[in-house]
């Protein structure tokens, strides 16, 4: 019972005590939640515009250069003496020493270690031959994609041995003649990536995120390593691209893991910085918080249980003892009562008073309702004889009457047929030891009381009978099917000269069924709503010339109580239906299980 006293008691105790911590145990983390991702909203920006400064710097140091070097003269005149078919080799030499001393002097004074190359477009460079620089995919990007900074690559085509064997990033500056504006070539200003990948570091926001530099096609701008499940960046990149914002915070789930997202778009170059972090390394603590508070609110609400349970047991038990007899009480188990009525060491304190009164009500009421039970036996018993002993006078006066007719007649063998049926009647009457029958012997009654009939009616009555020898068993008050052959005889020849009767009997689903069928005048609604509203209280009040339907239908419920239904189907003028329905549990007993009973 949900609203008893043990119940509402345990339900305040865990209002007062666990529900406060439940709600501290959620709401603190959430707020944590929040705060945090607040502030490492607000911290990402901050580094990223910090690194984003950093790389920007770099980035127009590198443009610096490369413009210096495309306005310097001996990089006018270099392109010039290449670009003259007749100038000697002698002129070409000394215009490319002069611009290579003034590349190398550019260099020693950068401070990022950046490094300058010079391409022509027919192939040649100041460092050395140059020969298959066009086949370079920075060279292709450039001239296709006109992707003027290039990301992590190697360049083979660098001064010295040092900046061939690391991995560089490059600013392009087309080449032109700056009288002809004629396009020459490409100057190459180079920095070294490391540069780049040792400020990201340094800049990360959380120890287990990850931060990239990746350009608009999701490909990465520097040599780190990008875990194998974090190559594929092009969703990531796609929802930066759709966006309006230079730089924001996208949430994303991966593999069942929720990741924070922050961009920054670069000014200068299509790169993207990113910074990602697992919701579950940011929040860690925090989950360890809200467990922490969890187990706490758990360990309360067992001392709560414990509480209740020892509170119980002085005050709320011996209640609830109560409350289980008045139960059994209830539903008339008295015995039950007894023994669930919980035992007190005093009666003075008002509990158990009030349990040593129970009890004595108990032992009067049971008392009172075993005197009133014996007294209603006995009428019932008395009400049962009643209705065996209202067999109808008439119908032994009329077969009196048959064997009168066929003596005079002098039809012997019909008028010893008539007696010996008549003889089975009287005798199964007169059996008052039991007051019910197997069904087989009911239907054997029957048949003597239709065979009478048939004598007397001749050709006029057909009668038709289906047994199912499995449900024969089943034990019946004694004239239960009489009755509904007479009725079904008696009101076939109101209007009809003739009589069909059926009788069918068939055990289905733990269940008998007997049906009496005829094709008579029929009832009428109002009839059969009549029969279906009768009492058990209106048994002896049935007046006809037989026990009559109504006493059949009281007597069954006064034996089979909720085991028994009925129902009647007619129709004025075409004939009717009544079914009798007995629930069995178990199947229906076998003679030898009556007469063990006998």
């Amino acid at each position: 019972m949900f609203f008893s006293l043990r119940n509402r008691l345990f339900l305040i105790f865990t209002i007062l005590l666990t529900i406060p911590f439940l709600v501290l145990s959620i709401l603190i983390p959430a707020w944590l939640t929040e705060s945090i991702k607040d502030q490492t909203r607000e911290l990402s920006v901050e580094v990223m515009d910090q690194y984003s400064l950093y790389i920007e710097s770099i980035a127009t140091q590198a443009e610096d250069i490369g413009k210096q070097v495309l306005l310097n003269e001996l990089t006018q005149d270099w392109l010039r003496v290449n670009g003259n078919p007749d100038a000697t080799v002698g002129e070409k030499f000394l215009a490319e020493t002069n611009l290579e001393s003034q590349l190398a002097a550019m260099m020693i004074n950068n401070s990022n270690s950046m490094s300058i190359n010079v391409f022509l477009s027919d192939g040649a460079t100041v460092w050395g031959e140059g020969l298959g620089w066009t086949s370079e995919k920075w060279y292709s990007e450039y001239l296709n994609d006109e992707r003027i900074y290039t990301s992590a690559h190697l360049d083979s085509f660098q001064q010295s041995t040092e900046m061939i064997n690391q991995q560089v990033n490059s600013f392009l500056v087309p080449l032109f003649d700056l009288n002809t504006m004629m396009n020459g070539g490409v100057i190459k200003v180079s920095f070294p990536t490391y540069i780049l990948e040792n400020a990201l570091d340094n800049q990360a926001v959380v120890q287990t995120g990850y931060t990239y530099l990746v350009d608009s096609n999701a490909e990465k701008v520097l040599s780190q390593q990008i875990p194998s499940e974090k190559t594929d960046l092009s969703e990531t990149i796609g929802a930066i691209n759709l966006s309006d914002l230079e730089k924001g915070m996208i949430e994303r789930v991966e593999e069942g893991e929720k990741f924070l997202i922050f961009y920054q778009k670069l000014p200068f170059a299509d790169w993207v910085l990113i910074n990602e972090v697992a919701e579950s390394a940011l929040f860690s603590e925090v989950d360890d918080l809200q467990r922490t508070l969890l187990f706490i609110s758990f360990g309360i609400f067992i001392l709560t249980m414990i509480a209740s349970f020892i509170f119980s047991s002085t005050i709320i038990r011996p209640v609830s003892g109560l409350t289980k007899a008045m139960s059994f009480i209830e539903r008339g188990d008295f015995k039950g009562a007894k023994s669930a009525l919980p035992s007190v060491r005093s009666g003075r304190d008002e509990v158990g008073y009030l349990i040593h009164a129970a009890d004595h009500t108990i032992d009067q009421l049971n008392r009172m309702i075993e005197t009133e039970y014996k007294a209603n036996l006995r009428r019932k018993d008395a009400e049962y004889n009643a209705l065996l002993l209202q067999i109808n006078p008439h119908f032994l006066n009329n077969t009196l009457e048959i064997i009168g007719s066929l003596a005079l007649q002098e039809k012997n063998r019909e008028v010893m047929n008539v007696s010996v049926a008549l003889g089975k009647m009287l005798r199964y009457s007169l059996k008052t030891e039991h007051t019910e029958v197997p069904l087989a012997e009911e239907l054997t009654y029957m048949k003597s009381y239709t065979d009478i009939l048939k004598i007397r009616y001749g050709e006029q009555l057909k009668v038709t009978i289906n047994d199912d020898s499995s449900a024969l068993g089943l034990l019946v008050p004694k004239f239960t099917l009489q009755p509904l052959i007479e009725n079904a005889v008696k009101y076939s020849f109101t209007q009809k000269h003739h009589a069909e009767i059926e009788i069918s009997i068939t055990d289905q689903n733990h269940s008998v069924i007997v049906a009496v069928s005829d094709k008579g005048e029929g009832m009428t609604e109002d009839l059969i709503t009549n029969l279906k509203d009768f009492e058990e209280s209106d048994v002896l009040k049935s007046k006809g010339y037989s026990i009559g339907l109504r006493n059949v239908i009281g007597r069954l419920k006064l034996y089979f109580g909720d085991r028994f239904s009925y129902d009647i189907k007619s129709k004025p003028g075409i004939g009717t239906e009544m079914y009798l329905y007995f629930y069995t549990n178990e199947g229906v007993e076998n003679d030898e299980d009556h007469d063990r009973r006998r």
